[in-house]
């Protein structure tokens, strides 16, 4: 393997790591969706659409970092998926308030770990895209319940 390639598999795995948070040794999964919540405050708080925006970049970053990585299977330290998966469920909040940022992290990670339905489909899938999809439709079903839970309660 030449020095190139070494360095951007390097780079690949940095990414898939959640910028280095997926080698935490316990719950990775939850370090990389807690480390997604504090980016994304900022996120919500930005102008409408730059949520979106970062979740459609990192979706991307994260389907090349798997494959430029070579990653069998599901590592627990590929979090990157997590981060577009809790970032994705925070489209759910109209504005972030400490209970709504509290719940759509609790939400999506019950779902990610449940994996009802077409989350645990998406997640037998396998490759990039089966790793990515899981927790994107995680996501967007935990936007779903945040929004009818505050229309309900509204």
């Amino acid at each position: 393997m030449t020095g190139a390639r070494r360095r951007s598999e390097a780079l690949a795995r940095f990414v898939a790591s959640g910028f280095g948070s997926g080698y935490i040794p316990r719950a990775p999964g939850t370090a990389g969706s807690l480390l997604a919540l504090l980016l994304g405050i900022p996120l919500l708080l930005a102008p409408p659409g730059t949520l979106a925006l970062a979740i459609l970049i990192v979706s991307l970053l994260g389907l090349w970092a798997i494959r430029a990585a070579n990653i069998d299977g599901d590592p627990g330290w590929v979090v990157i998926d997590e981060i577009a998966g809790q970032w994705t469920a925070l489209l759910g909040l109209a504005h972030p308030t400490p209970i709504g940022l509290i719940a759509a992290f609790a939400v999506f990670r019950l779902l990610d770990i449940v994996k009802p339905g077409p989350i645990g489909w998406a997640d037998r899938q396998g490759g990039a895209a089966g790793i990515m999809a899981d927790d994107l439709i995680a996501g967007a079903l935990a936007a779903g319940i945040l929004w009818a839970t505050a229309r309900a309660l509204g």
